[in-house]
């Protein structure tokens, strides 16, 4: 991105020459409108600024249409996947509609579940920049002292609207990350991005394709049939980030760095690093419940999809393994959001997961298996990813009373009634 004063395009545009009245006029205007924009938002980020910069970025990079073919092939792989669960789970399909997405439309179908997790940490931030001002800073700054703070909350908005854009261009499917961004009971693909992904893999598309659409077939009957765990994920989430201490050095040194006569110095208000996990026993205790119910749910999904593509998909070994060491490792933009919010997206312990989940399998059957979701008081805690084997048939481990699955489907809600069909054979 080029060098603007808030590492984003502002209205007013390049930044200005302090020398030049007229320039500086037009730079104080953009600044008012920012800082309408912000005040009008009624939470600590803008969200409209958020997705006006996703969007700048990806049309400047190039978001490809999709076709009506990547619609008729994404309906298609993503029925058929739902139709191959069926033996591998006993969850019943999540799926009400299948959606094939560009970039921009990821982005706007996932952004509501974007603010409930950033919200929490942004809130911290804003106030942060507004109460920390050092004195000799806030003499320094003058007039633009108090206009920090109400900039706080575009400041993020354009830098998570940046770091969503990137997410956006690596994204294959809604539920590709872990966690429920989409609607309820829409199975979406963006087909752009997995034939990226599949230019260096050497595979056929259509396996890919239909891999990736187990995947996210899995995620809808997980998300969609348990009722509790949406709910539950979230919040692990944001008691971690809750916990995430706002570094005050970082901040101070930054707006130390602001020259109000030129308001290029601006650009040094990143927000990169200024998020530190705190060590406190509670925090490490949230973190580990949120690394326990990622990899669960990864850990799950992995392992049916592999019993469903089995004797299916040819190469079903080596896709399993490119996935479970794409999600392990993360990319670029999970990294950038991790350095933005202080949260990394990608399970740990993965294998491990996918290891108990077969263990529970082999030792209680796939009902018994799919039955520990009926309340997360039965799911297995961190100590069991040590002894699969020795979990699975444990006295610790009984095998449930399986009318517990009859309490997996959702109720009617807001969004509509929950899937109680499997989807019609395409």
């Amino acid at each position: 991105m080029p060098d603007t004063p808030f590492g984003f395009a502002l209205p007013g545009g390049q930044p200005p020459d302090p020398n030049d009245p007229q320039q500086m006029q037009q730079f104080l205007a953009g600044l008012q409108q920012l800082m309408a924009m912000s005040q009008s938002g009624g939470g600590p980020v803008n969200w409209d600024l958020a997705r006006q910069v996703a969007t700048t970025s990806l049309n400047s990079e190039g978001d490809p249409a999709v076709s009506a073919a990547d619609r008729a092939e994404v309906d298609e792989a993503l029925r058929l996947a739902d139709l191959w669960l069926n033996p591998a789970t006993a969850l019943p399909s999540g799926l009400v509609t299948t959606a094939a997405w560009n970039r921009n439309e990821w982005i706007f179908n996932t952004l509501d579940v974007w603010r409930k997790l950033a919200d929490p940490v942004a809130e911290r931030m804003v106030a942060a920049m507004g109460d920390l001002v050092p004195p000799e800073a806030r003499a320094q700054l003058g007039p633009m002292a108090s206009m920090i703070s109400s900039l706080g909350g575009a400041l993020f908005g354009g830098q998570f609207g940046a770091a969503l854009a990137k997410l956006a261009v690596e994204v294959l499917s809604a539920g590709d990350i872990g966690l429920p961004l989409g609607p309820r009971g829409t199975a979406a693909l963006v087909p752009a991005n997995i034939k990226a992904y599949g230019a260096g893999l050497e595979l056929d598309p259509g396996e890919l394709r239909l891999f990736v659409s187990l995947r996210e077939t899995a995620h809808q009957r997980l998300f969609g049939h348990v009722p509790w765990l949406r709910g539950h994920v979230l919040t692990a989430v944001e008691t971690y980030a809750n916990g995430i201490r706002v570094d005050r050095e970082a901040i101070e040194e930054a707006l130390s760095r602001v020259n109000p006569a030129d308001p290029e110095s601006m650009s040094e208000l990143q927000l990169e690093g200024i998020f530190t996990p705190d060590d406190s026993p509670q925090q490490q205790a949230a973190l580990r419940r949120l690394e326990t119910v990622l990899a669960l749910v990864e850990g799950w999904v992995t392992h049916v999809v592999e019993g469903a593509a089995e004797g299916r998909l040819p190469n079903v070994v080596r896709l399993s393994e490119t996935f479970r060491r794409r999600r392990a490792a993360g990319g670029p933009a999970e990294q950038t959001f991790a350095a933005l919010v202080g949260l990394e997206l990608r399970p740990r312990r993965l294998r491990e997961a996918a290891a108990l989940w077969a263990a529970l399998t082999e030792h209680r059957g796939v009902d018994g298996r799919d039955a520990l979701w009926a309340h997360p008081d039965l799911l297995p805690d961190e100590e069991a990813f040590a002894d699969p084997a020795g979990y699975a048939t444990g006295a610790d481990s009984a095998v449930f009373d399986l009318s517990a699955l009859d309490d997996l489907d959702l109720p009617p809600t807001e969004e509509g009634p929950a899937p109680q069909d499997g989807p019609k054979q395409p």
